[in-house]
């Protein structure tokens, strides 16, 4: 997992320069939900939703892709941990790319999302996305960035 300010994107080589690109060029005022593929091995997706409280949240994971998580609106925080310390509630689907995992979520290291940051996660690395970063939900803008391995 690496987490890091946003300008500092192009520092990593796992981050290819249509990513960077794409993300410095969104525009926040005209942007569309959904789904943008930006080559065979990338795609883009913008997501707006309420985020959740920490009793109802639960840890993923993928195989396939490398996931780059950032916030355009709101905050959140991702708890994180590694997938083989976790009991499997849903076996991996391969063609959804995802696993989840029946173990709480409280007591585990996160990260907040605030708009300033982004966080890049490995296929060994579980993470519980889209939880309150505060006492309330709050609406947030995301962009997830997937890079297949």
């Amino acid at each position: 997992m690496i987490v890091d300010k946003i300008e500092k994107l192009k520092l990593y080589k796992e981050i290819p320069g249509e990513v960077v690109q794409f993300l410095s060029e969104l525009d926040i005022n005209n942007i569309k939900l959904g789904k943008r593929v930006l080559s065979d091995c990338i795609y883009v997706n913008i997501e707006e939703y309420n985020t959740k409280d920490i009793e109802v949240a639960s840890f993923e994971s993928h195989d396939k892709y490398i996931d780059i998580q950032l916030l355009l609106k709101g905050s959140e925080n991702i708890y994180y941990a590694s997938r083989d310390n976790l009991s499997v509630k849903v076996p991996y689907d391969e063609t959804r790319d995802i696993a989840f995992y029946s173990d709480s979520i409280q007591g585990y290291p996160c990260i907040k999302l605030d708009g300033t940051n982004f966080m890049m996660i490995y296929p060994h690395e579980a993470h519980a996305p889209q939880v309150s970063s505060g006492n309330l939900s709050q609406k947030v803008l995301k962009v997830v960035v997937k890079i297949k391995l």
